[in-house]
């Protein structure tokens, strides 16, 4: 502001010398003494966004891990699931004679007895 500005009355200002002035008041603010005066805020502000950063990077890492996870999980469910179907089919009584026949044993004819000592 110079001296003639400030010897002018608020009311006989116009729009645009008030825009003026404020353009130089934001020039003043962001001046070099300005900067150097808050360099530890503005370095904290960059430390911050350093670790913003880090920290979706690292958490976009970990949901992709957690993802290939999940997949991996539910394949190794379905096998299961496959695996004991497999099992509880071979476990029947039909399948277990058909396998011995195979092998030469046939079923006995007669009921189960229980040997005791007399």
């Amino acid at each position: 502001m110079t001296n003639e500005e400030a010897n002018v009355p608020q009311e006989m200002i116009t729009p645009s010398q008030r825009v003026r002035n404020d353009w130089r008041t934001l020039v003043e603010t962001l001046s070099y003494k300005a900067i150097v005066n808050n360099i530890p805020f503005i370095g904290f502000l960059v430390l911050l966004c350093v670790f913003y950063i880090s920290n979706s990077h690292r958490a976009m890492q970990i949901q992709g891990q957690i993802n290939k996870q999940d997949k991996a999980l539910k394949e190794l469910r379905w096998k299961y699931m496959d695996a004991k179907s497999k099992l509880m089919q071979v476990k029947t009584e039909t399948q277990v004679m058909k396998s011995a026949e195979l092998i030469g044993l046939k079923p006995s004819l007669l009921p189960a007895y229980k040997i005791s000592k007399q």
